[in-house]
């Protein structure tokens, strides 16, 4: 009888899970194989691809080229470098100003509370591109920033802040500032107070209360905002195109290129598949600690 109810219960969970789950194989798992195997086809010569076996593609990043129809070229190292960089830059920047408004943001009441997540989540309701191109014109030369610091006397000629390393990463932290907020605001949220109230009573000053209780307890959240920050900023490139232009190139403007102007499919597919694994290296590393941590506990 037990037997029963369990495969019953086994087969309700099926029935619930298969959907999804087909959902997912279809329309994710699915074109990640077709890029993966895009990435070791020959490029057609007028566009498209030829069905032969075709490694070259990675060896055009990483220095394996053939030497005569793929030569090596260090750009696109150089590209994924700073792509990173300026991701690890959004990062930092978010970090540092999502953590203290975090703090002060749980201190409030909660209808205040409400009231600040709601306006830190507006953006989402309206369209990424267009906010952009708002800081489009607060940017450019003859934008708002240029004319405040001109009527304020700080600088005497516009500065050329379009189309810069500066300009993008405005651009991306003004993006991505929610997604490094909640997670850490999430895990504000759940510290006991009494744990604050204990190191102070035994002496704690209070960067030692921050050192040995506050950080550790909110460490899950910034890790977690990190890496939801640090995923997109890699990859993306409606920032870097609108307020980078061709002076700022990322590894998603170069994807971009290589599949609609280029045409270069298996190409573009192995800078794809570079940003992925790099990706499933972070989460599986991320996974692992997190594991680890839950089983000493």
């Amino acid at each position: 009888m037990k037997l029963l109810k369990a495969s019953r219960k086994q087969l309700m969970l099926l029935a619930l899970l298969a959907p999804t789950s087909l959902f997912l194989l279809i329309f994710f798992i699915g074109p990640l194989l077709i890029m993966f195997t895009y990435s070791f086809l020959q490029p057609g010569l007028y566009g498209g691809i030829e069905w032969n076996f075709y490694h070259w593609n990675y060896g055009r990043i990483f220095g394996w080229a053939d030497g005569f129809y793929e030569e090596f070229d260090s750009v696109y190292l150089q590209i994924l470098l700073r792509s990173i960089g300026l991701a690890l830059i959004t990062v930092i920047c978010t970090l540092c100003i999502c953590y203290p408004v975090a703090f002060w943001v749980s201190t409030l009441s909660r209808r205040k509370k409400s009231l600040c997540i709601f306006l830190i989540t507006l953006p989402f309701f309206a369209s990424m591109v267009v906010r952009l191109y708002a800081w489009v014109l607060i940017l450019r030369n003859s934008g708002f920033a240029n004319q405040f610091l001109q009527a304020t006397g700080i600088i005497t000629e516009p500065l050329n802040l379009m189309f810069t390393g500066t300009a993008v990463i405005i651009g991306m932290i003004y993006i991505f500032i929610p997604f490094m907020f909640l997670p850490i605001y999430s895990s504000v949220e759940k510290l006991d107070k009494n744990l604050l109230q204990a190191s102070e009573d035994l002496g704690a000053t209070p960067l030692t209360t921050f050192r040995k209780v506050i950080f550790p307890l909110t460490l899950p959240g910034i890790v977690a905002g990190c890496i939801l920050v640090f995923i997109p900023s890699v990859g993306n490139f409606v920032v870097p195109d609108l307020l980078g232009g061709a002076k700022v190139l990322m590894i998603g403007n170069m994807v971009e290129q290589q599949f609609l102007y280029a045409r270069n499919w298996p190409f573009g597919a192995t800078l794809s598949m570079v940003i992925i694994f790099m990706m499933l290296i972070i989460l599986s590393f991320y996974l692992y600690k997190s594991a680890r941590s839950q089983a000493a506990l």
